[in-house]
Parts: C-alpha cells; structure tokens; sequence
C-alpha cells in the first residue's frame, strides 16, 4: 500500500511537513510514515555475520518483589516473609522462591543478583533499557536506550534485519511498553517496534515486487522530504538509507521471525501461550510467546530484543499475583534459556530480567507490597558470563543491599560489554558535541566477565 498526502499542514511542533509517503503499514517506535530508512540509518555492519552478539532485555513492569522471587527471607518475622518458601536449585547453596522450580532446576545456567542499587521511583522501562534516568541530559535529547546505542554503533547484521526491536504492545499506562527512547541520537535509531497486527504491518499488503520498484522510482523523484525538517534530526540521512527500507520489505526474514506458525509446534508449547493474562490492569499481558519470538529475532540478525512482560504492581493481592506471574516467568524463561542453549546461542545472548524498582519488605492490609526503589533484584544468563551464582545479598528483613550492592549501571556496563562494545571507553557526541559515555564510569562486573 502506498499513500501520498498531500496538503501541506502544520503540527504541533510548529513544523511544516507537505506530505509524506506510506509503504505498508509499519511504524518504528512509534514514527510513522517512512520511518524504516531513519531506524536503518546506523553504521553499516562490516558484512553478514553467522554469530553475534545479542541481548534479550525482559521488562518485569510495575516492579516485581524481590523477596518473593530470588530472595526469600526465611528468617523475618510474618509480616515481612510473605507465603513462599525456598527451594533448593541445580547449584547447592542456592535457593530462590519456590513458583520458579523449571528455573531452579538450570541455576547454574543463570545469575541471581539480590542487591540491586540506584533504582528511581518512576514507572517505566526507561533505567532498565539504558541505565540512567529519565531526566538525564532531557535538553539535549536525553539518554539513548541500548538497543539505540547498539544501532549507532554496530549496525545491522543483515541491511534487511533492524538491528534492535521492541516487542511489547501498548500498554494503558504508556511507560511499560515503550521501545526504549533513542535519546540525543535522535530519531533514526528507535528500536522497531511492530504495532497493532504486526505482521501485516509488515506485508506489501498486495503490491508486487514489480509495483513497489515503481514506487521507490516515484519515491526517488518526489520532493516531499523538504530539508527544513532536518532540524528536528527526524530525516537524517534518509535518502541514503531508503535503500534498506526497501530491503526489510522484500525480505521475509523479519516476517518470518515474528510467525510463530512457523516454528515447531512442540517447540511454542514448551514456552506456553501465558494465558489466561491476569492482573494485567493498565500494564502488559503476560506473552509468553514474545519470549520465543525474541529467540527467532536473534536467531535472524537482531542484536537488541526488549519485551514488557506482566504487570508486577502488587499493592494488593501480591502473593496471587506472584503466583500467576511468576509460574508463566517461570516456563518463558526456562525455555528460551534451553533453547538458546540447544541452538548454540546462549553464550551469545545476553538475557537480563528486572523491574524498575523492589517492593516494600512489610506487608500491607491489602496483603500487597509497596514501591521500594531502595534495593531490587535482577536475574541474567548466557553472554559468555560466569554463571551459577548469587551476587550480593539484602539485610534479613529485605530493605536495603547488605553485601556487594549493585547499581544499577553496573549490570548495563556487564550487558554493553558482552555485546563487544567497551562501556569505559566508548562514547557519543550529543548535539552539543559533548562526548557522552554510555555509562556513569561503572565497570563490568568482575565477578561475570
């Protein structure tokens, strides 16, 4: 489908756009109309690659409880410990909650760090995608998410294959299911992100390749793109890149990956469907599928693969909640890191699970827990990292990091490492020209890398 508008009108911003041109129906993080050059505008990658480095970031929206998941506090009294009880993993000594036990059974494949640090009181994904703040650096555009950087950066593996891709579908309350902000890199580097149907979003939707090479000659001698627009970053090297919009509409490996009919039906019900979806509210449904499709992105040429997975805001009612949740995490999980490890992925594949923040260690009348961006949790596996093991613990009654503490920036520099990328040394000039780095100084971890 192609659509030309064609009177000139004037937005919000205050800038004057004469019309634009519409093939299919996709958007990329939320842009709409010819988006796709601006997201493949990223440093061309040096050639096709059999192997690469790749991260599977899952959201945990709303903040998920720490001490009823990795953490279980045996020793505090009712009103702290809530209803789980430990049990024993694959690796002795360690114990986490007892809804993960596929989990438990591959512990030695996975890290549990219990004394995350420097989490804000916000409601959405934006420290867990990039490792700072909301607020940091806003005027000038603020902080690239990862998936942003890793476009910047890297590029694609595949000129037909976004280097980075949001899963989750909106969400009521908007934060929980945003891509990842591409910050002062500007607009070109947003992740993609399939929207409504998905999957007709990326279909021609009745054009032949005939008709479309048409079209990309109309496209060629059109003057709708007027330079004016450049100001907002928007149409940076559009032309250039229009070549690669073309190529991701073409290919059938982006479609492909995102076709479940296409995978083993053995394999989709090793990773379950997550329904019924409950607790969800204004937050995202439990998919557990997005778990498989983050596999097959990967496997096609995706280096960033980021998903909101349930709505953990348990104000009320916690320990259902953990119940319905955690049990669907529990399957998601366990079966994407077997399959990436069958599939000779997973040291390859970084996956990081984590919330915005923890949950308050008492429990209130509502049989719920608080906000408490005091001290939370995080899971991680594969990445080439030295598995099997607990990092850091929490005071017994769960409200503060008692031993090694974690900020937060240091689990992103572990990731950015991972992903070949030097997180001490790199940076990138914002539109001030003010070199930035990816994090605050914060070092891989040493006790994974």
């Amino acid at each position: 489908m192609l659509t030309i508008h064609g009177p000139a009108q004037r937005y919000c911003d205050g800038v004057s756009r004469r019309g634009f041109l519409k093939i299919g129906g996709f958007t990329f993080g939320g842009l709409a109309a010819l988006s796709l050059p601006q997201i493949l505008q990223a440093q061309a990658a040096s050639g096709s690659k059999s192997r690469h480095k790749a991260v599977i970031n899952i959201f945990l929206g709303g903040g998920p409880p720490h001490q009823d998941m990795w953490d279980i506090k045996t020793d505090a009294p009712k009103e702290i410990r809530g209803e789980f009880d430990p049990i024993k993993t694959s690796v002795p000594g360690i114990e986490i909650g007892e809804v993960f036990p596929r989990i438990a059974s591959m512990a030695d494949k996975c890290v549990f760090i219990r004394s995350v640090t420097g989490s804000v009181d916000n409601h959405d994904a934006y420290q867990c995608f990039s490792g700072w703040a909301r607020n940091s650096i806003q005027s000038v555009g603020g902080r690239p998410c990862m998936g942003a950087v890793v476009s910047k950066l890297q590029g694609p593996t595949d000129r037909a294959v976004p280097p980075a891709v949001a899963l989750a579908d909106r969400t009521q309350h908007v934060p929980w299911s945003e891509p990842g902000a591409p910050g002062f890199l500007g607009a070109a580097f947003s992740p993609f992100k399939p929207q409504g149907q998905g999957m007709e979003d990326l279909r021609l939707n009745g054009v032949t390749l005939d008709r479309l090479s048409d079209r990309r000659q109309l496209l060629q001698g059109l003057d709708v793109l007027k330079r004016e627009v450049d100001a907002t970053g928007m149409l940076t090297g559009m032309d250039a890149f229009s070549e690669a919009a073309f190529g991701v509409l073409t290919s059938s490996k982006l479609v492909d990956a995102l076709d479940l009919t296409k995978e083993d039906p053995r394999v989709v019900a090793r990773y379950g469907d997550g329904k019924p979806y409950q607790y969800q509210y204004d937050g995202a449904p439990t998919c557990n599928d997005h778990f498989l499709m983050a596999r097959r992105l990967v496997e096609c040429g995706v280096r960033s693969v980021t998903l909101s997975f349930g709505r953990w805001d348990s104000h009320g009612d916690n320990f259902k909640l953990v119940r319905d949740h955690g049990s669907k995490l529990d399957q998601a999980l366990s079966a994407l890191i077997e399959d990436l490890e069958i599939r000779g992925m997973l040291n390859d594949t970084t996956v990081v699970v984590w919330g915005e923040f923890g949950r308050t260690p008492r429990i209130n009348p509502q049989a719920g827990r608080d906000h408490w961006p005091q001290v939370s949790c995080a899971l991680l596996a594969g990445g080439g990292m030295r598995t099997g093991q607990v990092i850091g613990s929490t005071n017994r009654l769960g409200e503060y990091a008692k031993d090694r503490p974690v900020p937060l920036q240091e689990i992103i520099s572990t990731i950015y490492h991972n992903m070949g990328i030097d997180p001490m040394h790199t940076v990138l000039r914002d539109p001030t020209g003010r070199p930035q780095f990816l994090v605050d100084h914060r070092s891989p971890m040493p006790e994974l890398v």
